[in-house]
């Protein structure tokens, strides 16, 4: 059993994130947090309540209310005026970090409009679980949450996102992530690589990479079940020339080592880094 640290919390609301999966993925202080507070809330009272019983956190005779998309606009001022007595609440999302794709977001707008404190611990993510694991460039990103259910909807938000010169983090519902992918290959190029992320931290957890067009065929093949969380590479640039590449690097080089030279141009051109980094190499040993 963990040795909590309980101890009183001054007002306000406090955001712990919970595991995606693996319960022992909380942190200690979001522990400490949940024996503490004054006011727990979640968005699934029931998941909270047995990640609690786990770790030995008793709730006692401590309100334990839920907040969701659909009583949210009945809650908040009831939460509010909880922290309006000068009492500490904790938020809890049903997995992951709150505030990202997540009805807490409302909730945190909220506080900070009154004017009270917003504390955020840090844990679990769906979202950085996945860009660690995809093995595709991390130093940019953009996170777009869950795309439109039609497709014609869908390709228009994909088009919109093509030219981003970042990572780009989806999250999808299995019954639709081949479909997904088949749109992606079609708007963004059946080539670009992507990695397919389904119940991270879980016991069936599972990463398949390829290109767009391989995971479309490998996931209307084999539908994947749970949740998921879908990874695509930025846009790669096709007409830079050897020129452009050489005046790029040499005046990376002329600042910055060879491996940190070949990250940035390959950020900078869009270039596979492979190649870049091979070049810098010659450079360097030119000179």
């Amino acid at each position: 059993m963990v040795n909590l640290n309980k101890q009183k919390l001054a007002p306000g609301l406090y955001l712990i994130a919970t595991p995606i999966g693996t319960a022992r993925d909380i942190t200690l202080r979001a522990l400490d947090i949940l024996s503490s507070a004054d006011v727990i809330t979640a968005e699934d009272t029931r998941s909270l309540r047995h990640l609690m019983e786990i770790h030995g956190v008793p709730i006692g005779d401590r309100p334990l209310w839920a907040y969701h998309d659909h009583n949210g606009e009945r809650m908040r001022p009831r939460i509010l005026a909880a922290m309006a007595e000068g009492k500490s609440v904790v938020y809890a999302s049903e997995a992951g970090t709150p505030m990202v794709a997540d009805p807490g977001f409302d909730l945190g707008r909220a506080a900070v409009a009154e004017g009270y404190d917003l504390i955020s611990a840090p844990g679990p993510s769906a979202v950085i679980t996945a860009l660690t694991l995809a093995g595709l460039p991390t130093d940019r990103f953009l996170f777009a949450g869950f795309l439109p259910n039609a497709s014609g909807r869908r390709k228009t938000v994909m088009g919109e996102l093509a030219e981003v010169p970042a990572t780009l983090v989806f999250y999808e519902s299995p019954k639709r992530v081949a479909a997904m992918l088949r749109d992606a290959a079609l708007v963004l190029g059946g080539a670009r690589e992507a990695a397919m992320c389904r119940e991270l931290t879980k016991k069936f957890e599972e990463v398949r990479r390829g290109t767009l067009d391989e995971l479309a065929a490998s996931c209307a093949a084999s539908p994947p079940k749970g949740e998921i969380v879908v990874i695509i590479d930025r846009k790669r640039s096709t007409d830079v020339s050897e020129e452009d590449l050489d005046l790029a690097l040499g005046k990376a080089l002329e600042r910055l080592s060879v491996r940190d030279a070949a990250d940035a141009v390959t950020a900078e051109l869009g270039l596979p880094r492979r190649q870049v980094y091979q070049r810098a190499l010659q450079l360097a040993g030119d000179d």
